[in-house]
């Protein structure tokens, strides 16, 4: 808590002299803090971005890249996929609740097509084509793919199928360095900085400043040990990045995370929540996470997911990131993945994004019941679990779970199992209230004058459910949302 320990605002009057001056100051220089900088830039506003690390990107640059649009983008449709902002507003509605912001998830939707063209004409590059196999992301430059199990059970029959994860061209990637997240950070870096705006790094955000009517109009930053006091003449935007790496805010509210944040970068220790929360800020859904799973989806799709007790859980060709959260929230972190030789071998021959996740299987037998005594599982309870979903694959059905026929086949023989407990990773959805205009709500529901906040340290339009490109979404649109209020406020 040494970066975080002092959050308490400051008065204005304590201030004997500022070293800085902008009229909109952005912490941080993730998606969120970019898009926040163009618009406010644009607005006509002098912008100053505070970037703790010796560069841009966050954790944006590092990841796969997906950013959640769709309601007919220009994509979608040259790929031949319908979509309309109502059928995606009811897909989320069902995917990323209970709870969720109705209103920002309707605002997001009808204005998702407008971002996509907003994206492209600031040099963001997607490709025209369509990667269809599961994976976490494409293995190539495809530019489009379902991110979020729209197209798997129950999603697929409350509304239709379309994929919405538009990934930025990048022919020489390199997933987790340098994927698609990289080639949508780098346009924009360089459009924000071709506008004029002024960048500190290595510069840390460490108290807000506010008037006497409460109102925020600066800050107190350090940069290698020096403090120094920037003023903000129209608002501040935080930009932060989530709490996954401060543990004693995970231990108070996402405690299912403990010991497994790796899905995120350490610079996410919550102190734009922290900062805003000591000026009476609201919070939502503070427990909420997304889950990695840390499966190749070709080999998932083939085989059957059981939990400690031998029974399915879930359909295998979802999103994976949906497998991720069932399996630590519902079923104790506990997962085995069991498969027949024949379908083993045959995933090993696709391509997929992530061969680092295609390990030797764990467990070999020639008979369930041999697997099921190895694995330590109780007698007949795999058994009646293969016996079950073979009796419906002979007919391509999976009625119990509605895995979609393509992918359902009897478990044959000889088979094998994959210890998957513990196999997962995440980061926090949760964080600071927000109005469609990006402005901080304090615990009263009256927005916090001068304040503004985007991205992962906001509560987004997450309320527990997940989809690959809610991030970038959300951080990147109503960053655009942040700038703009900020400029004019």
């Amino acid at each position: 808590m040494s970066d975080t320990s002092t959050v308490r605002p400051l008065r204005a009057s304590a201030v004997t002299e500022w070293d800085e001056r902008a009229d909109v100051v952005v912490a941080g220089y993730g998606i969120a803090g970019v898009c926040a900088a163009i618009e406010a830039a644009r607005a006509g506003a002098q912008v100053l971005i505070l970037e703790r690390t010796g560069g841009w990107g966050g954790a944006a640059a590092m990841a796969g890249g997906f950013i959640y649009l769709g309601g007919g983008t220009p994509l979608q449709r040259t790929l031949g996929f319908e979509d309309t902002p109502e059928n995606m507003e009811k897909f989320l509605l069902a995917a990323l609740g209970p709870g969720v912001d109705k209103a920002k998830i309707a605002d997001y939707c009808r204005g998702s097509v407008e971002h996509y063209h907003w994206l492209v004409a600031n040099g963001v590059p997607f490709r025209e084509a369509f990667w269809g196999e599961p994976g976490w992301e494409p293995p190539h430059d495809e530019g489009l793919m379902y991110s979020g199990g729209e197209n798997a059970a129950p999603f697929n029959q409350l509304a239709k199928p379309a994929p919405r994860g538009h990934v930025p061209r990048y022919a020489d990637k390199r997933i987790g360095r340098k994927s698609g997240g990289y080639m949508l950070m780098k346009p924009l870096a360089e459009t924000a900085e071709g506008l004029g705006v002024q960048v500190r790094y290595d510069t840390r955000i460490r108290r807000l400043v506010v008037d006497d009517t409460d109102r925020v109009v600066g800050a107190i930053v350090t940069r290698f040990g020096k403090e120094i006091a920037v003023r903000a003449e129209r608002g501040i935007v935080l930009a932060t990045g989530s709490f996954a790496y401060e543990q004693r805010m995970i231990e108070g509210y996402a405690p299912r995370l403990i010991g497994r944040p790796a899905a995120a970068i350490e610079e996410h220790d919550g102190i734009g929540i922290r900062l805003a929360q000591a000026l009476g800020a609201d919070l939502a859904h503070m427990d909420a996470t997304e889950v990695a799973f840390f499966g190749d989806p070709q080999l998932l799709v083939r085989g059957i997911l059981v939990n400690g007790r031998g029974q399915r859980y879930i359909p295998e060709d979802t999103y994976p990131g949906r497998i991720g959260q069932a399996t630590l929230l519902q079923q104790d972190n506990q997962a085995y993945l069991v498969i027949d030789e024949q379908s083993y071998e045959e995933a090993l021959t696709t391509v997929t994004a992530t061969p680092f996740f295609r390990q030797p299987p764990t467990w070999a037998a020639e008979t369930v019941a041999e697997l099921e005594a190895e694995m330590g599982l109780p007698a007949q309870a795999l058994q009646a679990t293969v016996d079950t979903y073979n009796l419906h694959a002979q007919d391509g059905k999976d009625p119990l779970l509605g895995k979609k026929p393509e992918w359902v086949r009897p478990i044959g023989t000889p088979l094998a199992a994959f210890d998957m407990r513990g196999f997962t990773a995440g980061f926090t959805l949760g964080g600071l209230r927000t109005d469609l205009d990006s402005r901080v709500v304090h615990v009263s529901g009256a927005p916090i004058a001068g304040l503004f906040a985007a991205g992962r340290c906001t509560s987004g339009l997450c309320a527990g459910g997940y989809v690959s490109g809610a991030s970038l979404g959300d951080g990147s649109f109503y960053g655009r949302r942040a700038g703009i209020a900020a400029a004019k406020s």
